[in-house]
């Protein structure tokens, strides 16, 4: 059966479960964006009710003091926002460094923020391309759906590196076991 993907050279959701991750990541942003923004305000607001002041001010005299707070549900809570921003974060240093370093990298930014880390879902393709026109001359649909993946391709081997089958294929090949 031949293939019939619109780039030969990117593999599928199927083919590669790294690739696979990169979209679920991507498509997930825009939730995970809001619902991290929501956890710190609620967690914010709730603190203050309950003790009078900041998180800050509360944590700088917990530390003066020597006290520990280990254990508790705010640690928990709050290892739990931590571990979600430091994702964000991690996506977020991946594109910027897709951007500033890739050959395509303006390019692939664009296609990226537009369809998946714009804070507002944008409708459709259509509009979708007519917000790349300025950063993209003569960007079609058909160039959208070849780019796109290649945009997500290049940013999983940054997010993953290493440890993709390609990378670790070529790393054989350089250096065989036993040898």
């Amino acid at each position: 059966m031949p293939n019939t993907r619109p780039n030969r050279n990117i593999p599928s959701e199927q083919e590669n479960p790294l690739f696979h991750d990169t979209w679920k990541l991507l498509k997930n942003y825009r939730d995970a964006v809001w619902n991290l923004e929501l956890a710190v305000q609620q967690v914010r607001s709730t603190f203050e009710i309950e003790y009078g002041s900041s998180i800050e001010e509360f944590l700088d005299s917990i530390y003066l003091a020597g006290a520990d707070i280990g254990g508790s549900k705010l640690e928990d809570y709050a290892k739990s926002i931590e571990r979600s921003n430091k994702m964000l974060t991690l996506l977020n240093s991946a594109v910027d460094i897709l951007r500033s370093k890739h050959k395509h990298g303006e390019q692939y930014y664009w296609i990226l923020y537009y369809s998946y880390l714009s804070p507002q879902q944008l409708q459709n393709t259509d509009e979708i391309i007519e917000n790349l026109r300025p950063h993209i001359a003569n960007i079609s649909t058909r160039t959208y759906y070849r780019k796109r993946p290649e945009a997500v391709q290049a940013l999983s081997s940054i997010l993953w590196g290493y440890t993709s089958k390609d990378c670790l294929e070529m790393l054989d090949k350089f250096f065989p076991e036993g040898k």
